[in-house]
């Protein structure tokens, strides 16, 4: 069977002393490619680095909204430049989040150093940089917490790219995947959504339509539950660090959740993969 990331940061200095490790385990478990993510200026280059060293990664660059509020006058050139000199670039993670100006505590450690643009800043940053995916056709991964309803609004106005786009993680209601999917969504499950509280999202994903639905790791980020991580690599610094490799049990739980076997949605997946990711 081969198996899709559709949703990694590979490019993390947590996993950079572990990379024989990892690269060694992402072949055997018959991992083809990983869409890497790169979320801010900073972490371009060590992305675009990653894809001309190891072809099982398939570079992606964006500003994500976490980041959007400490970007730099040339952000848009550098991005630009990124894309078009790093073969089989796409865009991503960008996004709306919501969470951060109205949610997130003062001292997360997560926003040290950050400033916290305000949901209007994120929206203009996003349009501009889902507008280049649209205009060159470049699917676009999107992060969105607490803005679905401004995100759908977003979508529907915007000009997008005919590929299609992906809601990484998606945390949005059953409700609202038609009325993504009809705009070009694709949904991604993340192994976080197997934690006993997340049923609702859950429920969610079996409802998902099949020619829609991918998977991903958002490695080394959200470790899946104990059953669903067979491999492991060192914390740091209190932070449980999720193998990559760990995406092979997140398609059999996934597969178990939608009442199919796991050789079948390898299938569905590698098609959804390759009609957005690599058309």
């Amino acid at each position: 069977m081969n198996f899709y990331d559709a949703h990694a940061h590979l490019q993390d200095a947590e996993l950079v002393p572990h990379y024989p490790r990892v690269f060694a385990d992402l072949a055997a478990t018959g991992v083809k490619r990983v869409v890497t993510n790169g979320s801010s200026e900073a972490d371009w280059p060590a992305v675009a680095a990653l894809a001309a060293a190891q072809p099982v990664i398939l570079p992606s660059f964006g500003l994500h909204p976490w980041d959007a509020g400490n970007r730099s006058p040339a952000w848009q050139q550098t991005l630009l430049a990124h894309l078009d000199a790093t073969p089989g670039a796409v865009i991503g993670e960008i996004g709306l989040d919501r969470w951060i100006v109205t949610r997130a505590k003062p001292d997360d450690r997560r926003l040290t150093g950050l400033r916290r643009a305000p949901i209007e800043e994120q929206a203009e940053v996003f349009r501009w940089q889902f507008n280049v995916a649209a205009e060159r056709n470049l699917p676009a991964a999107i992060h969105c917490v607490d803005a679905h309803g401004l995100l759908h609004d977003l979508l529907r106005a915007a000009q997008r790219p005919a590929r299609g786009f992906l809601l990484h993680s998606y945390g949005g209601s059953t409700e609202m995947v038609a009325r993504f999917a009809e705009l070009g969504a694709y949904f991604s499950f993340n192994a976080n959504f197997l934690d006993a509280r997340r049923a609702r999202l859950r429920e969610v994903y079996a409802a998902i339509p099949a020619d829609r639905l991918l998977v991903e790791t958002d490695a080394p980020s959200v470790r899946p539950p104990a059953a669903q991580a067979p491999y492991s690599l060192p914390d740091t610094e209190g932070a449980h660090v999720n193998h990559p490799a760990n995406l092979t049990a997140t398609y059999a739980a996934l597969a178990e959740l939608r009442g199919v076997t796991i050789e079948s949605l390898a299938r569905q997946v590698e098609r959804n993969f390759l009609r957005l990711f690599e058309a």
